[in-house]
């Protein structure tokens, strides 16, 4: 309702400038072409009344006008007898006097206000018509108010239109504004919008749909992560318990070796708590989205994730570059791909025995992580991804299954695919994809080893 006014309010404003000009510009052209009539009649009648008068004839009088002749000494005659005389003017003595030129002055008579016109006479003296413009200021403010009036009733028309076409206009807002309350107020974001049509409005509503099947997408993959969290963190946590309480019990009564294999227990379900915890909350917040992506050197950052493996776990790590299609930059958030990258080589660690190398490929926008463990089966290629997913054969691994599905949420914001498959001669190759940013992109740094070869 406050904008449905508002918007009549200017409505109104608009149409009372825009008519109060147009009046305005009516009146003072019809003011102008009465003033126009009234001196063209005044010059019509004093040269009517000048041709008479040297024809030896009397003009019959008029009431709107008063007549007289003026003599070279100044003396008035009226040639309507009981009519006032007009005061005569320097000017219209001159002229009684010299015979030539005409004098045109307004005067009040008797409180009425008269245009007067001075002619000379042939004979000589002159003649002085005096118009009053009583009439016509009559006419002028009748004019003048009928035009106000008119003015006035077109404001309102247009206002009382104006704020009937909104309400119209406006319907679809409305409903979109219940509607919104509705959701606000009872948190369902099931609730229906109104029907959108084609223009800004329904625009607006196909937004707010879009924005709403978004939020509630975010909301049952918030619900999905709690439910999937709450069932992977009781397996550790009921383990950690019952050592826990083991010890509680035994209270030092334990022999030696099944002491150090429980605290070991206790070690290793707690390390995985740690590190299931912080992967829960890297895939809740997703810390990375405040960066912008830019171009980012995909094979500088498969090269510092390698370095960083091989230090920590003594690993062999091969990063080899696709001489056929070299790599590009790449458009990314710059710490959220470096994660991508250590998720995938800490994947790989996990499936490959011990001493055995990772290899990661390169081609282009494209970065695949191969291990050596028991490949993925083609059913599993894209459950992989899901969070909390644990494959047949991968029960025994450690883990909390959400390193993969972290590289999946953080390479679909940058408009990538991720991708998983058996590479030949076995093993699993994991990767994904990114647009490349540019012809251009940052110095890559030198002194550092590389690996060719052809994918």
């Amino acid at each position: 309702m406050m904008l449905r006014t508002k918007i009549t309010a200017v409505v109104a404003v608009a149409a009372a400038l825009a008519m109060s000009l147009a009046a305005l510009m009516s009146y003072r052209g019809v003011s102008n072409l009465v003033g126009d009539e009234l001196e063209r009649g005044l010059a019509d009648r004093t040269s009517t009344v000048v041709t008479l008068l040297a024809a030896g004839l009397t003009p019959p009088g008029r009431p709107d006008m008063i007549e007289q002749v003026v003599s070279a000494q100044g003396a008035v005659r009226p040639l309507a007898p009981g009519r006032a005389a007009l005061p005569v003017s320097p000017e219209a003595l001159r002229v009684a006097r010299t015979g030539k030129g005409e004098s045109r002055v307004d005067m009040v008579v008797s409180e009425t206000e008269y245009g007067t016109l001075t002619r000379p006479l042939p004979g000589g003296g002159a003649v002085m018509v005096g118009q009053s413009y009583e009439g016509a200021t009559r006419l002028d403010n009748q004019a003048l108010w009928r035009i106000a009036w008119t003015t006035a009733g077109a404001i309102g028309f247009a206002a009382l239109v104006g704020w009937l076409v909104l309400g119209r206009i406006l319907r679809p807002v409305r409903r979109l504004a219940v509607a919104t309350r509705r959701i606000t107020t009872t948190q369902d974001l099931a609730t229906p919008l109104p029907t959108a049509g084609s223009d800004e409005i329904g625009q607006l509503t196909r937004s707010f749909a879009h924005m709403l099947a978004a939020l509630r997408r975010s909301r049952a993959q918030q619900q999905q992560l709690v439910q999937d969290a709450s069932h992977e963190l009781r397996t550790p946590l009921t383990s950690v318990r019952g050592s826990a309480e083991l010890l509680q019990r035994a209270r030092g009564r334990l022999a030696p070796e099944d002491e150090e294999q429980i605290l070991t227990t206790l070690v290793t379900e707690t390390a995985a708590l740690d590190d299931l915890v912080r992967e829960l909350v890297e895939l809740a917040t997703d810390r990375h989205t405040e960066e912008e992506p830019e171009a980012v050197d995909l094979a500088v950052a498969a090269e510092d994730s390698a370095q960083r493996l091989r230090l920590r776990t003594g690993r062999t790590v091969l990063v080899i570059e696709d001489d056929t299609n070299p790599p590009v930059p790449v458009r990314a958030r710059p710490r959220a791909l470096q994660r991508c990258i250590d998720n995938l080589l800490s994947n790989a660690v996990k499936f490959s025995p011990e001493g055995t190398p990772i290899a990661m490929h390169i081609g282009g926008g494209r970065l695949a992580v191969r291990d050596q463990g028991p490949g993925i089966a083609p059913a599993e290629r894209h459950a992989v991804f899901d969070r909390f997913y644990r494959g047949p054969r991968t029960q025994a691994t450690p883990g909390s299954g959400l390193g993969l599905a972290i590289v999946h949420d953080l390479v679909t914001a940058d408009a990538g695919t991720v991708f998983a498959t058996t590479a030949d001669g076995g093993g699993a190759e994991v990767g994904f994809t990114l647009p490349p940013y540019g012809q251009g992109g940052p110095n890559r740094p030198t002194g550092r080893r590389r690996y060719r070869k052809a994918l």
